[in-house]
Order: C-alpha cells, then structure tokens, then sequence
C-alpha cells in the first residue's frame, strides 16, 4: 500500500514529521517497507533559465542552449524537443546524482560540442513516467532558486498490510489509526452525497438463483453529458506516485477512489450498454475481452457484471475492454457493488488475474462503501467532467454486522500483557470508531464499525487496544519457571552418541538420508510387509518405508562415484521399519565402504575394502556403545543382501547385535551401483544394558588397577582341520586361565602339504598379566599347558610341533 505525505494528511491534520508518521505507523503494526522522500533526490538541483536555444552545429537534432543558473551562464546540449529561449527547467549542474539512473553528472562533449550540465524531464528526476520533453517550471520560478522550492516534491510512504487490516488499503483507514495512536486528528469528512435529478434509465438487479450469492449488493447511478478528459494535475501526480498510470479523468476517478478510501469502482460507457445491468454467474462458454486485452473463457462459478446481451467484466477483478469510458463518452453508469470475497479470491487464482479491485474485494471492503462508493464518484465526475445525474438505483443488502462485543476490562491485561484503565480502553476504541457502551456489571459491550469485518471476537478488540497502546509499550515479564532437574541422557541415548563419534574418528562420514525409498528397492531387503507403504508419498519413488539403513547408504555411495569420488566411507545412525508397531522400529548404526582404502601410494597399494573392515567398524560400534565384545561370537547365517561366504553375525548368545560382509551383487545391480562395497547394521537397543551395582550407578566407570609386573607373550600354533574357525581357537584359549590371559590374537594361518589336506595350522599368540607375583616357569609351563588341553578339547587339534 503507498501513499503520499500529502495525500495522508488530506484525512490527517498532524504536524509531526515524516520520521515519526514512519516510527508510528510501524508500532501499530503497520510495518512501513521503505520511504521515498524526492527532495533528498532533488536536493542538488536547482531552477535554470533558458536565455538562448540555438541550433547544434553538427546535428539536425540537438539544440545548443545557453543556461542561466542565477550566479552565471552554462552551454548545455539538449535533445528535447520542447527546448526553446525564455524557458525555465530542472537543471543539474556537473557532480549532481540523476535519480533515474545513478549517474553522476560530468560536464562533457556531445557531438564535439561543450556541454556543462543537463535539462531534466519528469522521468529523469523519478517524478513520473514522462520523458517527452524536459520539465517546464512556472515563468515566474526564480532563477537558481532549489527546484524542492518551486516543485511538489512529496515523500512516498510504502507500508506492509496483513490480510486481515482490509480497512488500511485506503488512505482515510492508515490516517485513522494515525489519529488514533495520537498523531494528529482525523479530519472529517465532507458531504458527499449527490441528489439525482432523474431516474436511471439504465437499472440493477442480482441474478443468482438458488444458488449462494457472489454478490450481496449492487449500487449504480446514470451520469449523462459528461467530457472524458485528462485529470486534473494533482490527481495525476498523486496516481502516478503510487504507480498508477493515468489515463482520463473518468477511469483516475476509479483509481483514485480505490486508493483513497479502499473502495474499488467501475465506470461503464453507458452508450454501449444494452438494457439494464445485473450481476450474476457466468454461463459455461461465455467470454470476455479484459481492459489488459486478454480474452477469459468463464463459467458458472464466476460472478460476472453483464447486461441484458452479453457479460461486461469480471465482478470485482476486472472491466471489459469493450464497455470501458474512452475520450468519446458522453454518458456513464457507475457500479459500486458488493462481491464476496471467496469467490472473488477463487477467480482470480484461476484466471491469473492480478489487480487492485481483486486484492480489496478479497480481503473485503467496507459493506456500507457501496452506497457512499457511488456517492463520492459521481461527485468527483460532477467535478472534473461535468455532466447530470441520476438518482441511485441499488439491489440486494449488505450483511449484517457482527454486533455488539462483550469485552471484560481485565482480559487487557491477561491476553495484552498491559494494565490499562476503563477509561483509557474505551479512548482508544472509540478513536477507532467503536461504539463502547458500559454496562451495570462492569463489562463493555463493543460495537466495530462496519469497516472492520475482522473484528468479530473479544481478543480481537484487545488486539486493537494493546495494538494502538503500542507493542513497544508492553512490558518485558520473564515467564515463570519452575525449577527444572538436570538434563542427564538416557543409557540408550549415551549408546548412540557413542556409536556415532566411534565410526567418525574410523574415517567415515555421517550422512542423514530419507526414512523412505522406492518399494522394489525395500524389496531387496526383504520388504514384505504392505502396510509400511505410504499412502501418499511425498515423491513417487519414495513409497515405501525402509527396511534398512543401507540402500540408501549405498545408493549415496553410488551417487558420489558417479560425480568423481568412487571411494566414500558413509554411516547413519537412525531407524529402521520392520512393521506398523512401535517396536518395529529399531534404531540402527549402519555403514559402507565403497572403492578402495586410499589413493595409490609409492609405499603401500590400496586394496579394494572387503568383509574384515565391516566386521572392525561393527565391533568397534558395538564395543563403543558398551557390548562385552570378548564374548561375542561369528555366524555365518548373514541376510540375503549379503555376499555368502564373506559376511558374518555378531551374537551374544541367541541375540543378533550385528551383520556384517560384502554387499551382494544381485542387490548392487537392482540398485544401479557398480563396484564392490561392504557394510554392516549394528542393532543397538539389542545390545544389553549394563547392571547397576549397589552403590555404583550404571554410569560410572570401574576402578582402574594396573599391574606393576609386565606382561608375557607366548606363541601357539595347532593343526586343525579346515573347516574349524579361527574364533573357535581363541575363545577356547581365552578360557584356559581367565585371571592370567589378558589377550589372544591369530597372527598366523597356513594350509599346505606340510599339514596334510583338510588341514590348515593357526597360530595364536597369547598375552598374559600377572597381577601378584612375577610368573615363574613352573607357573609359565601349567599356563601353556592348560591353553593346548583347552584348544584341542574344544577344537580336536593338535599342538604343531
């Protein structure tokens, strides 16, 4: 919304300056966006005087002029066309700043001709559209006086309106907060009223049927012998500040109307109307020619303005192209109607049409404008075209009122956070036209005024009474709180933190990914329950809920190598769907390794990652998030996106705590990744949570002992036969003596002739602490001979000589 100080303070009589309308409207909400203030534009630029105005020597086009700028005379070069001798103009002298452009002013040669500064037109100085000619002062403008003197140079006030401040899209309601705020007094209003000397030839009537009306009134008035021309200068000047376009004295009347009182109206050449005019909807078919010379096809869920042969424009958007006032209309018919906003709203979204009426109509006007609308443009017709009038004929009623409010006082303060007296409350809402009426038990009894159809309940009255108060008047009060108990994480939330920060400091990357993705992609993870598929996805490929974390790992993975950067490590932490319950969601560590483990080196050759890496991540998860992984034991029974044969379990006892290995290549392929990759799925609430003790909190770390003797390491091999694991050997070896042996690693496998076939020899070493006493060799040789009993008791080897 835009308006000038001017045309503010024609509803406003205030002395207060252009900062504090501005610092005022913002506090009571309505937010001023910018302020254009010209005399600060124009402040370098001052009133010339054509003294001479000859021809350019060496262009047909240009005039060589002779300026005088009151201290002395300047050869300036001029395009315009309406350059002649005794002529006084906008002059910028060299260094000023040109509105229009930004260019500073530099005196210069135009056609190898001197020329030491510029005659100005509107255009250039930021004051219209006009760029015909230069500007053309009043002869008796004094020569070098500042052209702010002699020139109506009038800030433009912007300002933000919500969609519920519908009475602001006019001049006259921003003054009446103003006035309300304390800023000055709202001026009364003239009579505008105009007695009709004859009955409208021309009548109205609203045609809707049974169906809900777009429109509730319809107010119209015959003006005839009227003369269509330009407007006068100061309306001209007012429109085109506010970016409006002139363009006759019938059609500003209209526009100015609008933006004045927030009122908008619509002038028909009454000559082309055939019979009377009605409102209604349109008919399936039926088309209109706009004034923005485009053709809409409308229908029956479009209130139309139309006569007795065809539709005339669009109700409360937009006119027709072939009924519009032209230089040649004589006789007009006003409509000033009254159109329901939803279905206003609804046209205009489906016709793409943007305009002042439809921005008011669908905010809502003012019901009582429609009688009054009609009132003050045919006065303004009367004034500036002439002409007769008619009396008003009108159809339909407007709606009526909310009615009376009940407002409790001390509801001001509960809601507004404001104590303000009786007396004061009803100051300011009757400064807003409210009529307040006391009642015996102290309550008020609230009346809006028509204008204000978003007033309707009690917190909005206190809205209007803490708004024109002043926000920046409310007091600061701390809320109360009540002591709040230390933040502390749950063990499970510790778990998962822990997880996360282990696989970042292993190199690999956190990523967050959809808790969606397609359903034949959940397909390969052994989707299969319906009822975890999205009904109404937020993308056709993201249907399904995921059954794991990894098929979105690996498709991120894939995305990466298909940009350049083949060797990504990616982890998540979040859920996983199993079915609809609560439980059958879990949460999950997961991740993959892509590529290779670096870049090609002089030292070492990378290696592409393989199932051992995801089991190291796995345990190293596990391990962080507090799972007793010295007893986990390795099952080969990995899901079905798992390669078989390099991938494995983690278990303590029956329950699963991880699965680990490369990925399938039937699950790569379905999933459009090439190259090999590996991954694991650590199940962290399966993990179980560690027993509090007595006086020690689950939190709370054992005591450290350390042992003053140094540790011992001995050696074992055993021949086994093949198909015995690895982790068989060491758990047995970790059971021979479990207060001395602290460590038992496989440093070594071998399969070969020397072992026989079917064999293989693993070779253990064995770390032992003694914690007491230095280990004597008698304590050494029963520590190595309780290792070989139970290695092969548990595995049925032997001790490889």
């Amino acid at each position: 919304m835009k308006f000038t100080l001017s045309w503010l303070k024609d509803h406003l009589d205030t002395t207060a300056s252009l900062d504090a309308i501005s610092e005022t409207l913002t506090a009571i909400g309505l937010e001023v966006e910018e302020v254009h203030d010209p005399a600060k534009d124009l402040a370098p630029f001052i009133v010339g005087h054509v003294v001479e105005a000859g021809k350019h020597p060496d262009a047909d086009r240009l005039k060589l002029c002779k300026v005088d700028t009151g201290t002395e005379t300047l050869q300036i070069v001029c395009g315009a066309p309406n350059a002649r001798q005794g002529l006084k103009v906008a002059l910028a002298l060299p260094g000023a700043v040109i509105p229009a452009t930004g260019d500073k002013l530099k005196p210069g040669k135009i056609r190898g001709v001197e020329s030491n500064g510029m005659m100005c037109s509107s255009r250039e100085l930021g004051l219209g559209d006009d760029h015909s000619g230069i500007i053309e002062l009043p002869e008796d403008a004094p020569v070098g006086a500042p052209l702010t003197d002699v020139m109506d140079a009038d800030p433009v006030i912007e300002i933000a309106i919500t969609p519920n401040r519908m009475d602001c899209l006019g001049v006259r309601g921003v003054a009446r907060d103003l006035a309300a705020a304390g800023l000055g007094t709202l001026k009364p209003l003239p009579d505008e009223t105009v007695k009709g000397t004859y009955a409208s030839p021309v009548g109205v009537s609203l045609n809707f049927g049974d169906r809900p009306e777009g429109c509730h009134m319809f107010v119209g008035r015959y003006v005839r012998g009227v003369k269509n021309g330009e407007s006068p200068e100061w309306l001209k000047n007012r429109l085109e500040a506010v970016g409006l376009r002139p363009i006759s004295a019938l059609v500003d009347i209209t526009n100015y109307v609008t933006v004045d009182r927030g009122r908008p109206l619509h002038v028909f050449d009454a000559a082309k109307l055939q019979g009377n005019v009605q409102a209604r909807w349109g008919k399936p078919g039926e088309t209109l020619e706009a004034l923005n010379e485009k053709t809409y096809e409308l229908d029956e869920q479009m209130v139309v303005i139309a006569d007795d042969a065809k539709a005339l424009g669009l109700g409360g958007i937009m006119g027709g192209e072939d009924t519009g006032a032209t230089a040649e209309t004589t006789d007009v018919f006003i409509e000033s109607a009254l159109f329901d906003p939803t279905t206003i709203a609804t046209t205009g979204r489906r016709l793409a049409i943007d305009s002042d009426a439809r921005y008011r109509f669908e905010r809502g006007v003012d019901p009582a404008s429609a009688v009054w609308g009609a009132e003050l443009a045919t006065k303004l017709i009367l004034e500036f075209c002439g002409g007769e009038a008619s009396e008003l004929v009108s159809a339909g009623a407007p709606p009526s009122g909310a009615g009376a409010i009940t407002l409790r006082p001390s509801r001001v303060a509960e809601l507004g956070g404001v104590d303000l007296s009786v007396d004061r409350i009803v100051e300011i809402l009757e400064a807003l036209s409210f009529r307040v009426e006391r009642t015996e038990d102290g309550v008020l009894a609230v009346v809006p005024p028509s204008w204000r159809l978003d007033v309707t309940e009690e917190h909005d009255v206190i809205e209007e009474v803490v708004r024109i108060h002043g926000y920046d008047n409310i007091p600061t009060v701390p809320l109360p709180r009540a002591p709040m108990p230390p933040v502390v994480l749950t063990p499970r939330q510790i778990q998962r933190d822990a997880a996360r920060r282990t696989l970042a400091t292993r190199g690999m990357m956190e990523t967050v990914t959809w808790s969606f993705m397609a359903k034949e992609h959940a397909a390969l993870f052994g989707f299969a329950n319906e009822a975890l598929v999205l009904s109404n996805p937020i993308s056709s490929d993201l249907d399904a809920m995921r059954p794991s974390i990894l098929p979105n790992l690996i498709q991120a993975a894939g995305r990466n190598a298909a940009r350049g950067f083949p060797d990504v490590c990616l982890f998540e932490v979040g859920g996983d769907y199993q079915d609809e319950t609560a439980e059958g969601q879990r949460t999950v560590a997961a991740g993959v390794r892509a590529g290779r483990t670096g870049p090609r080196h002089w030292k070492e050759a990378p290696r592409a990652w393989d199932a051992f890496d995801a089991k190291a991540d796995a345990i190293a998860a596990l391990a962080a998030a507090g799972c007793p992984v010295d007893n986990l034991q390795v099952t080969t029974d990995a899901p079905v996106w798992y390669h078989p044969g390099r991938s494995g379990v983690l278990r303590l006892g029956p329950n699963v705590l991880a699965n680990f290995g490369e990925l399938h290549p039937r699950v790569l392929k379905g999933l459009d990744v090439k190259g090999q990759m590996v991954g694991f799925e650590v199940f962290l609430e399966a993990i179980p949570q560690p027993k509090a003790k007595a006086k020690q909190s689950g939190r709370t770390r054992p005591l450290l002992r350390p042992s003053p003797y140094q540790p011992l390491e001995r050696d074992f091999a055993f021949v086994v036969d093949a198909e015995v694991p690895a982790e068989k050997l060491v758990r047995a070896a970790k059971g021979a003596d479990r207060k001395l042996i602290t460590e038992v690693r496989v440093f070594d496998v071998y399969e070969g002739e020397t072992v026989g076939e079917g064999r293989k020899s693993i070779a253990l070493s064995v770390t032992l602490q003694p914690t007491e006493r230095t280990l004597t060799d008698e304590d050494l040789e029963k520590v190595q001979g309780a290792v070989v009993k139970a290695v092969e008791k548990a595995t049925g080897g032997t001790l490889r000589a």
